[in-house]
């Protein structure tokens, strides 16, 4: 049977699969039949990792380190009832995919710095990226989505993080900051098995309609870095349109910035692709991300 058959695909999806992934899609589409498993990002400004799994196992749950992300504890068994549990409501973790917490850590974020998230949503890399810099610095986050912005606050109140500031409108360039994230609206085909109904809910044209908007955000992203800072583009998609596409075509219009290696010194060769991190559900058994690190030059 084809590829579509096998892992109840539409047909147009398993072929785009099979493009984009050539001996890999059979286990990749295999992985999407599988439900994802539950990930906690330790909050450090609370506990550290060990600490956290101690802790989980006083409230009855039994945790395993994850392999890519230094913050990262996965759950064993079935999924308990996260938010009954006094270690979440004091803001001890959060959950998130572990290739998610890969995006946040490729910002390298400091204590200090002016760090802009530019599509934050509810703000998990927000978070991420507030315990990352102590609590400290200017951190400014963005979303459309008002009532996304709200979800924020009252996550950052529980997580200990004073600093951030949410922006209802887009911020304006020149801002000088240190480092901007720009985890960008995709196609969201590298997470399909966490809504195995999304599958059939998309259409086609799917494939072609963010790459202008994603480089848009992209260019506006880079224009908010200050020279010598850093520009990480990111999206849980598996699209080379959206993904490696759209960076070209930023390299070929902002000569100012250049792409480097991401998390040179702490992450693992297996997470990289060609200069970019790619990790997915068959190879890291996280959710699929890429992402670009961009550094602007300091002239």
């Amino acid at each position: 049977p084809s590829l579509a058959l096998r892992y109840s695909l539409p047909d147009w999806l398993a072929d785009h699969f099979s493009r984009e992934l050539g001996p890999d899609a059979d286990a990749f589409c295999a992985h999407l039949n599988v439900p994802g498993p539950i990930t906690l990002r330790v909050n450090p400004l609370r506990s550290s990792r060990e600490e956290l799994a101690e802790r989980l196992r006083s409230e009855g749950v039994s945790t395993h380190p994850g392999p890519w992300s230094p913050l990262a504890l996965h759950i064993d068994g079935p999924r308990p009832n996260l938010y009954a549990l006094p270690s979440l409501q004091e803001g001890r973790f959060e959950v998130q995919d572990e290739g998610s917490q890969l995006l946040g850590l490729l910002l390298e974020a400091l204590p200090g710095e002016t760090v802009v998230d530019l599509c934050a949503g509810a703000g998990g890399k927000t978070l991420q990226l507030g315990a990352a810099m102590r609590d400290s610095g200017r951190l400014f986050a963005h979303d459309p989505d008002p009532e996304r912005l709200d979800r924020l606050l009252q996550r950052s109140s529980r997580a200990g993080l004073t600093r951030v500031q949410v922006l209802r409108t887009p911020p304006t360039s020149g801002l000088g900051a240190d480092r901007v994230l720009v985890d960008a609206p995709c196609s969201e085909l590298g997470s399909l098995r966490r809504g195995p109904d999304q599958r059939f809910r998309i259409t086609p044209d799917v494939l072609a309609h963010f790459p202008p908007l994603q480089l848009d955000i992209l260019q506006r992203g880079a224009d908010l870095v200050r020279p010598g800072g850093r520009l990480v583009y990111a999206t849980c998609t598996v699209n080379r349109a959206e993904n490696e596409d759209v960076v070209s075509a930023f390299l070929a219009a902002r000569p100012d910035y250049r792409l480097t290696r991401p998390g040179a010194g702490w992450l693992s060769e297996a997470c990289l692709r060609d200069g970019f991190l790619f990790v997915a559900p068959h190879s890291h058994g996280t959710d699929a991300f890429f992402a670009a690190v961009l550094e602007r030059s300091a002239g």
